[in-house]
Order: C-alpha cells, then structure tokens, then sequence
C-alpha cells in the first residue's frame, strides 16, 4: 500500500519535470529560469536544496547524542550563511549579470583560474550528491525492501530524468511541490510524537546539563571538529554554485536578497523539527539507539508509531526533501561544466549545443556521484566532505576579491594552492587539529601574502573595478 502511494508521487514529480521541459528554449532558461523566479521561489528553493538527507536522517543522531553543540554546528549554521550571502555578497554579485560564480573568476582575475575554480567546484559536488543517494536508498530499503545498491540506482535515476530534461525550471516547481510535502509530514508527526510524550517538555527535562551547552564539553579534539564545522556550513558554503544559481534566477536584485533571508529563516526554523522529532522517538523508544544505524532513527520511528496514511505523506515528504536537495546539487556543477569547462574552449558553440552538453553533463556528474555513494555511506561525513575542498580552496580568492581591491591573480593561485595542500597533507597525517583548519587559514594567509608581494601588474578592468565599488 505505502510502496504504490510512494510510486505515484515519484512518477508525479516526473510528470512536473516532464511538464517544466516545454519551457527550456535556451541555456538560459535551463540554467537560471529564465532570471524570472520571484522572492518566495528564490527562498523556497534555497530552502529545499539545502534541506535535505542531512536535516532529516543525520543530524537528529547527532542531536541526540551531542546536544546543542550540533544544533549550533549542523543546523543553525545554515541559516548564518544565507544570511551573510544575502547581506554582503548577493548584491555585488547579481549586479555581474553572470552565470556561475566561476564567471566571477573570470572577470576578477583571468581565465585560467575561471577553468581551475570550475574544475575544483565540480570535484566538491559527488560527494554531497552521493549523501543524498545514500538517504534515499535507506528509504526505499525502509519503505519498499529494495536493496541499498539498487536504491541508489533508482535514486539517482528519477533525479537525472527531471533535472535532464527540465533544468532550473523543474527544480523550482518540484521544489516548491516538495516543500510543502515535507511541512506537511514533519509537522503531522511532530503532533503525533508530542502527543504520546505528553508535549516538548518530558523531552528535554531529562538530559543531561551538558546537553544543553552551546560549545564543546570536550578537549582540544571536540574544539577542532565544533570550528571545523562550523567553518565548513558557514563559510565553506558561501562559495558554492547552488546557492547562486538561484540568486542569479532571480527576477530582480531586491528578489535575490529578499529569498537568501527567507531561505535563511525557513532553514533555522524547519530543520529543527526533525531534530525534536528524532529526540522524542528515542524518549518513546530507546532501543531505536541500539540499531547500530542513527541515520535511520526517523524512518524506524515512522513505522513504529503511524497509520498507513501518516506513512505516506512522511515517506513522501523525505523523499520530496532529498530529490529536491539532489537536482538542486546536481544542476549546479553539471552548469559550471557547461559554462566554464566547455564554452570558452568550444569554437562556434551555439546555444542548442551548450544545453545539449549542460544536460549531458548532468548525467556524467550523478555517475560520479553513485561511485561515492557505493564508497561510503555516512551522509553528514559526505556533505562535510563536499564542502571542506571548498573552503580550503575558494572561500579566500573569492571573498578576497569581491570586497579587497588589492586581491591579485598570484594572491589567488596561492591561496588555492597552498591552502589545499595544506589541507590535504593534515588531512593525510591526520594531525590533532582538523585539516580544514590548518587549510582555511594557510589559504587567506596565503591571499593576502600572495597578493601583497605579488600585486597585478596591470590596472584593474572597467569590469573589475565595477565588482569592487559599492553602490
């Protein structure tokens, strides 16, 4: 019964992709939208690319063994970096009329870093991808006892056939279709889970002190990994291409800005459902712990405690968030492909064939994506993981060169350069301090030394000075 409601709505959210494909006509209206989507679109779709395998399946484990330091690190922290983004990066950037955030390389600096940011932003993606193939074949093994490799086929499947053929326009529709799925499933079981605890006090008067700290009650090594985190959702997230995709799809600036504070809000606010969700199950049911799997707290608690149509709209629900988080994921790179890997080194390109080799390249990315998906099957480590070569790598040139007029080609290449093999030498002695620490902070170093001691000859551009003046 369950599995046939859970076949309808995945072939519904097809039949929106299929139905979103009559309005791709150029690469541009694949990529962006068409730079149409309103405030709560922008918002919206932020929200259900970021809320995804991570808020439902990983996080309440660590909540409920950690506390409020994984709020802080796993939750709250997604917020922050919308904000930032929308307070000091969206204007500057929307202004730029571009594409990808490596167009921004481009213009700032010289081609030749365009192509190796590109190159290092494709490389970061398979593995948050791969996190979201890995929460669906959980479900499907939950909901249908499909096996966990088929699933991650079927998975990755459904997500190549809409996101192929309906680009940016899909996504936003089933995203907001998504959206509502999981409201509406989070909130029926919340009632249901505060409804047999007797309501959210019973949950959270029996934990510990410690469970209420808001930093580490650890050592040097709980320190490290809590800004290692922290770094990783905040900063390490300001720089990737699904966030930008949807501000440069905005109709105008003011709706760019406006739908980052609302993506911002609604991230706070709604993955913290799960979370309680999660703590009350185990309050209820404290063997769900002695699975040996936390990921798969809420599907068990699922099963457990509701009727077949509860069931339906839950299952539904977090399968809507974790298809709206893998197009979302799997539409940015496949862009960058396109835009910066492929159209400045294609002679006489016409826009028929660059979509043509966008779409392709969304199925070339979600092959890689499968690969780490089989590899390793730790979601919140995946999505860490993505982000962490992000950070080490772009988080400095990037910044650096939208708000410092003095940031220089040399000062870029070095900040990606020694910032990441900083971070992959910690990364491979693992030393006690997190890697993506000694990265991020050899790499700003790096910027700011490279750009001093080796300044850019040559004047800035009209374009450049453009990127660095406040208007």
């Amino acid at each position: 019964m369950v599995s046939l409601f859970i076949i309808g709505y995945l072939l519904i959210t097809l039949g929106i992709g299929f139905w979103a494909s009559r309005k791709i006509k150029t690469s541009g209206d694949f990529a962006l939208a068409g730079k149409s989507l309103s405030t709560s679109l922008v918002g919206v779709t932020l929200f259900a690319t970021w809320f995804g395998s991570s808020q439902i399946m990983g996080n309440p484990g660590y909540f409920i063994v950690d506390g409020f330091t994984s709020y802080i690190t796993l939750t709250l922290s997604g917020g922050i970096c919308l904000f930032i983004v929308g307070q000091f990066y969206a204007r500057k950037l929307y202004r730029m009329n571009i594409v990808t955030i490596n167009d921004f390389f481009g213009r700032r600096y010289n081609k030749n870093l365009e192509a190796a940011s590109s190159l290092l932003m494709v490389f970061s993606y398979p593995h948050w991808i791969a996190a979201q193939f890995v929460a669906l074949a959980y479900l499907f093994n939950a909901v249908m006892d499909i096996p966990f490799n088929y699933g991650i086929l079927i998975g990755a499947s459904i997500v190549v056939f809409y996101t192929y053929i309906g680009g940016m326009w899909a996504v936003a529709y089933t995203d907001m279709v998504q959206s509502i799925m999981i409201l509406l499933g989070l909130f029926i079981l919340l009632f249901e889970i505060l409804h047999n605890t007797g309501g959210i006090v019973p949950i959270f008067e029996n934990q510990p002190s410690d469970f209420f700290k808001l930093t580490p009650k650890g050592g040097l090594d709980a320190w490290s990994e809590y800004i290692a985190l922290l770094l990783a959702f905040i900063a390490g997230a300001i720089p990737v291409q699904e966030i930008y995709q949807r501000v440069f799809s905005a109709k105008n600036e003011n709706a760019a800005r406006k739908g980052l504070f609302l993506g911002a809000f609604l991230m706070v606010v709604i993955p913290s459902i799960p979370l309680i969700i999660g703590l009350g199950g185990v309050y209820l049911y404290p063997e769900l712990m002695n699975n040996g799997n936390s990921q798969d707290i809420i599907p068990s608690l699922v099963k457990i405690m509701t009727s077949v149509p509860v069931q339906v709209l839950f299952y539904g629900a977090m399968i809507s968030a974790i298809l709206s988080t893998s197009s979302g994921a799997m539409l940015a790179p496949a862009t960058v492909i396109g835009e910066n890997l492929i159209k400045p080194y294609v002679k006489k390109l016409s826009d028929k064939q660059l979509l043509l080799y966008t779409r392709l390249s969304v199925v070339l990315v979600a092959v890689i994506s499968c690969y780490f998906a089989f590899d390793d099957s730790d979601i919140v480590g995946l999505v860490a993981a993505s982000l962490s070569l992000i950070l080490v790598c772009l988080f400095a040139p990037f910044t650096f060169g939208l708000f410092w007029k003095k940031a220089s080609v040399s000062g870029a290449w070095a900040a990606i350069i020694i910032g990441g093999l900083t971070w992959f030498f910690c990364f491979m002695y693992e030393t006690r301090i997190d890697a993506t620490i000694y990265g991020t902070a050899i790499s700003c170093v790096s910027m700011v030394m490279g750009s001093l001691l080796f300044p850019d000859k040559i004047k800035h551009s009209a374009i450049q000075t453009t990127i660095l003046r406040d208007k």
